[in-house]
């Protein structure tokens, strides 16, 4: 059996972190071919605490300080402490069945594949109609366009996968996370290995559960954190090819209702383009929303949609403000 390093990088989980760890102790993957390296943000609330006591029962568990405190420093510590030939990146916000290490890494080999990943079923621990409207939204295509979201048919070859698995020797050839990149290091990393020539798979009878924000506040907040590095990340790495078109369809979108209207302070006309547009996009999720709307209301599954968007188009226009600031203070690309 291949040895595996399991990272998972954290900071202030107590609300979840003992959900996931329980998870992997039921996992049919021999413990002694596994490691799993929590590697902590220096929390401030209760998950060193629990960490450290799972650690003490189970051996195989360890605990890593993280002293920058962000995501892809943890990967990157976790990477170079493990030893696995095999590493998987969870999240703290998910668990895992039983068989889901033995399938990401037995198809991984079978495949020759750089990474591999399966579907994200999305929940939320409140139980609300808010909270159903959330698990909607980021399921559908039309919400997210994350095929590792809304699942898949048969195996396919994808460009990025969520809690994914990869051999060793493709951070050896490609590299590390960017450190620079708060969000979408594993979306540019996954890219990294695609241009240059590895394949990422999604295996859609691997499955895991993940638990997502069950508040509008909340669902906004992260999708605004999402749009608003989805323009620093081509800053960063000095290329569009870091991410894919659909990252920047909400942006597209959200300017396309302001300019206009900002227009029509000169020309009122211009106006009229602002309006047709709201109005086609309000029809469209008025009529996805009814198809979608399970355990929850019409009017709350539109709001979910609305959120989703807008909040990660205002994250976009939030990445160029921040960028023109450091072209205009800090010099050129």
């Amino acid at each position: 059996m291949k040895s595996l390093s399991v990272i998972i990088p954290c900071r202030n989980e107590e609300r979840y972190i003992s959900k996931c760890l329980d998870s992997l102790l039921g996992s049919t993957y021999p413990k002694e071919a596994m490691e799993v390296l929590v590697v902590d943000g220096l929390s401030d609330d209760d998950t060193r605490t629990i960490v450290t006591e799972y650690a003490f029962h189970h051996p195989f568990i360890r605990l890593i300080n993280n002293p920058e405190r962000a995501t892809p420093q943890a990967l990157n510590l976790g990477i170079t402490e493990g030893s696995g030939e095999f590493i998987v990146i969870l999240s703290a916000h998910g668990d895992y069945p039983n068989d889901y290490f033995e399938k990401l890494v037995s198809e991984s080999i079978r495949l020759d594949a750089a990474c591999t990943g399966g579907v994200l079923n999305t929940r939320t621990v409140s139980n609300t109609p808010t909270a159903a409207a959330i698990i909607n939204v980021l399921e559908d295509r039309f919400g997210t366009g994350s095929r590792f979201r809304s699942g898949a048919s048969k195996i396919s070859e994808v460009d990025t996968v969520a809690f994914g698995c990869y051999r060793r020797d493709v951070f050896e050839k490609f590299g590390l996370f960017d450190e620079r990149l708060i969000r979408n290091q594993d979306i540019e990393f996954n890219k990294r290995i695609l241009h240059g020539g590895g394949k990422i798979y999604l295996i859609p009878d691997v499955t895991c559960t993940y638990y997502a924000r069950d508040t509008y506040a909340g669902l906004a907040k992260n999708n605004y954190q999402n749009g608003y590095w989805n323009i620093l990340t081509p800053y960063y790495t000095h290329t569009l090819r870091s991410l894919s078109l659909r990252h920047f369809v909400p942006l597209l979108f959200v300017l396309g209702l302001i300019i206009p209207s900002l227009l029509a302070l000169l020309y009122p006309p211009f106006l009229y383009i602002s309006g047709i547009l709201l109005c086609i996009y309000l029809s469209i999720i008025a009529v996805r929303s009814w198809q979608i709307k399970n355990n929850t209301t019409w009017l709350h599954q539109i709001a979910a949609f609305v959120t989703l968007h807008f909040s990660y188009g205002f994250g976009g226009i939030g990445g160029i403000i921040a960028l023109t600031k450091k072209i205009l203070f800090r010099g050129s690309l």
